[in-house]
């Protein structure tokens, strides 16, 4: 890998470190806003993908000081509209999955044909990815509803 196209492989990588410690922190003060009957099983649901953000942030994190970069300190931005039904919070969640979607792919691009490992890792990613929203839009549906949701708006 050259050092140009490994500064922009760190950049990547520090941009999603970014927005998976963003999922931390917003899946963990999703959590303390649910209410209702179903708040038990969905606090848990929320919480296992603040834990599971954490992980992927852990992963990028290693693999940025592995090709010799800085890890970054920042955080990603915080999704919020201050409208707390589940089926908001689960649109946000739809959104941050897609813009972490697009940096994985990013990050695809530049290892393919220069590191494997990095293919393998944003392969895996993508898919972990894709799964998560394909399971966040199963929650927006209505029962019986076949239709995606992210396919019909509205």
């Amino acid at each position: 890998m050259t050092n140009l196209q490994q500064e922009k492989v760190l950049e990547v990588l520090n941009r999603i470190l970014e927005l998976e410690l963003a999922g931390v922190v917003r899946y963990t003060h999703y959590s303390l806003l649910v209410y209702g009957f179903s708040r038990i099983p969905i606090v848990a649901w929320l919480r296992e993908q603040a834990a599971e953000s954490l992980q992927h942030a852990e992963r990028v994190g290693e693999i940025v000081t592995h090709f010799g970069g800085y890890p970054s300190l920042g955080i990603g931005p915080l999704l919020d509209s201050h409208v707390h039904d589940i089926g908001t919070i689960l649109r946000e969640s739809i959104e941050q999955e897609a813009q972490s979607l697009v940096l994985y792919r990013e990050l695809l691009q530049l290892a393919e044909g220069h590191s494997v490992m990095l293919e393998e890792f944003a392969r895996e990613m993508i898919t972990l990815e894709e799964m998560h929203a394909g399971e966040v839009d199963k929650m927006l549906r209505r029962p019986g509803d076949l239709e995606a949701v992210r396919a019909n708006p509205g």
